[in-house]
């Protein structure tokens, strides 16, 4: 133990002999930047660009609080389960390493929130520029020209005006929107245009004021799942560190000396480790969706 302790403290004195110039934090976060920049996949790449321009993206600052807070926690959490700094450090190593795909469903959460409040935006101001010109493409185009969607959207809806002037008809242009964004409002926002297209529909007011309803419940359903869920995770959040803390309470009841001499048994060393694990995974399993299921229908 005593010579893993010291490895530490010597890589640690190099690291900073070698970089006394520079702060040592921000050599770190440079080097961990740099290595999650050309090893992370596009999706990540996309999503945290994304994040950046909407100004939702954490500073440097913001991300070694964050390990800090998860080292802390989960280093005196540990010690308290084993009394052990080895066993302390392996699980904060293990922690750390997560933090970077937490840091990707927290972006990815934020990127599914905006492409889901440019839907809204482009299916409400396709119906209404539609009221004006009786035209599915015309209504694209104003739509575009209006300067309310920003990419991906915006270049998605330009390629399909492109499509439809090119094929003489919008149902390739349908098609490839209806795949890039599932959402049902979308598809069946794109199943009235067709409708009164091949149909020839006269009188349209009264279907485009009902898709126009469908619309706003739509997003005040989602508004409201979202607060709610927003509280859930709040709650769900302190039940899993009061669970962490339960042995705690154990040790309360048995008393501290008993508690250390039963962990030289191996089944209880097996015992915790397994409440640790199985806490975790569910945590990570709810931290996980919370960030996911952004804009479900």
């Amino acid at each position: 133990m005593e010579l893993f302790i010291i490895i530490v403290i010597a890589i640690f004195i190099i690291l900073y002999r070698n970089y006394k110039g520079e702060n040592i934090s921000k050599f770190i976060s440079d080097q961990v930047g740099t290595v999650y920049t050309k090893f992370a996949p596009y999706s990540f790449k996309m999503v945290r660009e994304k994040t950046k321009e909407l100004g939702k993206e954490y500073t440097k600052k913001q991300y070694l609080m964050q390990i800090g807070i998860f080292a802390t926690f989960t280093a005196v959490v540990t010690y308290i389960y084993f009394y052990n700094i080895l066993i302390s450090i392996i699980y904060v190593v293990a922690v750390i390493s997560f933090i970077p795909y937490l840091n990707f469903l927290r972006c990815k959460k934020v990127y599914s929130e905006f492409l889901f409040e440019q839907i809204q935006v482009y299916t409400s101001n396709v119906i209404m520029e539609f009221a004006t010109t009786q035209s599915f493409v015309k209504a694209l185009e104003g739509v575009c020209e209006s300067g309310v969607l920003e990419d991906p959207i915006l270049s998605d809806v330009r390629y399909m005006i492109q499509l439809a002037y090119s094929n003489g008809s919008i149902d390739e242009s349908i098609r490839y929107m209806n795949e890039k964004y599932p959402y049902y409002i979308v598809k069946n926002m794109h199943q009235l245009f067709l409708q009164i297209t091949k149909e020839g529909a006269r009188d349209t007011g009264e279907s485009m004021d009902n898709m126009q309803l469908d619309i706003d419940m739509l997003v005040e359903s989602v508004y409201r799942d979202r607060i709610e869920r927003t509280s859930f995770h709040k709650s769900f959040i302190q039940f899993g560190i009061m669970l962490y803390l339960m042995v705690m309470l154990v040790q309360y009841l048995l008393g501290r000396e008993s508690y250390i001499l039963l962990l030289d048994k191996w089944y209880m060393q097996l015992i915790l480790h397994a409440i640790i694990l199985v806490n975790s995974y569910f945590l990570f399993k709810g931290e996980k969706y919370y960030n996911e299921n952004i804009g479900e229908e």
